[in-house]
């Protein structure tokens, strides 16, 4: 017998460069040995026949956030995170949100503690930025980006959290000189209004009007201008939740001209469209997010992205509102207006399985850029790479074991977060995620979990332009 705590036997271990065959010991809760066969460990797995991957990085999920239009969270640090290691993640990173006039430490110091004693994986936070005063920009945002609350939000839209343009500028300096990432949301918001207020007005106002109020030119147009700001600003920017190969293109034009532009999406654009928006009565509404699914032929724009390196990561954007309950998406009654519905579509667990049953599966994705896009890009870009987001010896035992041939329905009841749907229904994904291994401890056998509450840690992390994304 080894002195390893652990060892994983006969895996096929899949890195964002490279696919071998090798057995992995675990000491202390690091991963201490990469060799082609190792003594049984006090523990040992026999992954034979299983892909051996680094435990995905969510880099872009919401839970227990203050209500936002006046509908709380559904999903609690718990129900998320044994949500998440159920669908083969070991590290989430969701948002502190703070509001106008609010100081940022506490907000921040509140969020944490609610993660204390329920959190099973390991987590990150990022801050949204909902203004740019000065004392925030220039006293309260330094010493947290220090503390390794390196990356944050902010917004084109949505009233209370929209920046301007000299706003966007000032914060945009600001995290050039802090060494910080901005994460923007870009959607024009003085369109999103005169549209929607002329859609409510004629009677348009089921949920399929969701994609109307807010078109893709509304998302071109502030993808556009976000960029140019950050080009003028001299400071990179991640662009999130990309849903339109028109403001994709945008971000591909950037990355040609050599400008530190990076691209994000998420499962609801590759898998859902606006026809979904459509579907009878009030069903649409659990499909609406924003930006809203598109066209369905819009979808393999996406896949190109993907494929080709324009998007570095594909992320859940997780935001757990329930459909029936009157604190979710019929908190205004059985039947409100798309306005009056808070837009957001949950997937924290369904998120991998969904690419790598149609990107890998299918031959649109090689093992290893779906590691990269999953895992290790998005530990590169918010700067905890390599403790996260690749198999290396030294980093953190962050594993999950992937069964590539077992055939699963997605069905909500089968899920573990605490939603009461799930947009992905009745959809059968080949390839599934059977055991999660985070810091060495087996926290998910067979695809249920098995840890116990609290384990989870707070990460710090470092300066995103410490390493590039693939």
């Amino acid at each position: 017998m080894s002195d390893h705590d652990l060892v994983v036997r006969g895996g096929t271990v899949v890195t964002a460069a490279d696919t071998f065959r090798a057995d992995i010991g675990i000491r202390g809760g690091r991963i201490a040995t990469i060799a082609d066969s190792l003594a049984a460990g006090r523990e040992t797995i026999d992954a034979d026949g299983l892909l051996v991957l680094p435990g995905g990085v969510d880099s872009h999920c919401h839970m227990d956030q203050p209500p936002f239009m006046g509908v709380e969270s559904a999903d609690d640090f718990l129900s998320g995170s044994l949500s998440a290691a159920c669908g083969g993640n070991t590290t989430i990173m969701p948002f502190a949100m703070v509001l106008r006039d609010e100081p940022l430490r506490p907000a921040v110091e509140a969020y944490r503690e609610k993660a204390r004693g329920k959190a099973v994986i390991d987590y990150a936070i990022h801050l949204i930025v909902p203004d740019a005063d000065a004392g925030r920009l220039g006293q309260e945002l330094p010493p947290l980006i220090d503390e390794g609350y390196t990356s944050f939000k902010v917004f084109l839209t949505y009233e209370g959290l929209v920046l301007e343009d000299r706003e966007m500028l000032d914060v945009l300096a600001m995290a050039r000189r802090e060494g910080a990432l901005v994460m923007v949301h870009a959607e024009n918001e003085h369109c999103i209004h005169w549209l929607t207020e002329r859609l409510v007005a004629s009677g348009r106002t089921s949920p399929e009007f969701h994609a109307a109020a807010r078109p893709a030119a509304a998302e071109r147009e502030a993808t556009h201008r976000a960029i140019a700001l950050a080009e003028i600003a001299d400071a990179p920017i991640l662009l999130v939740h990309v849903s339109a190969g028109e403001a994709m293109e945008q971000i591909e034009w950037a990355q040609d001209r050599g400008l530190r532009v990076y691209g994000e999406t998420c499962p609801q654009y590759l898998f859902l469209s606006d026809a979904d928006l459509a579907r009878p009565g009030f069903e649409g509404a659990k499909y609406m997010c924003s930006p809203p699914p598109r066209a369905a032929d819009n979808q393999e724009a996406l896949w190109r992205g993907l494929r080709q390196g324009i998007f570095q990561v594909y992320s859940s954007d997780h935001a757990p509102y329930r459909f029936e309950s009157d604190r979710g998406k019929k908190h205004h009654g059985d039947n409100p207006p798309f306005h009056k519905v808070p837009p957001g579509v949950p997937g924290i667990e369904t998120r991998l399985p969904l690419l790598f049953s149609e990107g890998v599966g299918k031959g649109r994705l090689n093992l290893n850029r779906f590691v990269a896009l999953t895992a290790t890009n998005a530990a590169r870009l918010y700067g905890v790479y390599p403790r996260k987001g690749t198999i290396a010896v030294g980093g953190d035992a962050d594993l999950a074991l992937w069964d590539p041939g077992r055939t699963v329905t997605i069905r909500h009841a089968d899920l573990h977060d605490n939603m009461d749907y799930s947009p992905y229904e009745g959809m059968e994904v080949t390839g599934w995620p059977v055991t999660t291994i985070s810091r060495g401890e087996v926290v998910v056998r067979e695809a249920e979990p098995v840890c116990e509450p609290g384990r989870g840690r707070f990460l710090a992390c470092g300066r995103p332009d410490s390493a590039r994304p693939v």
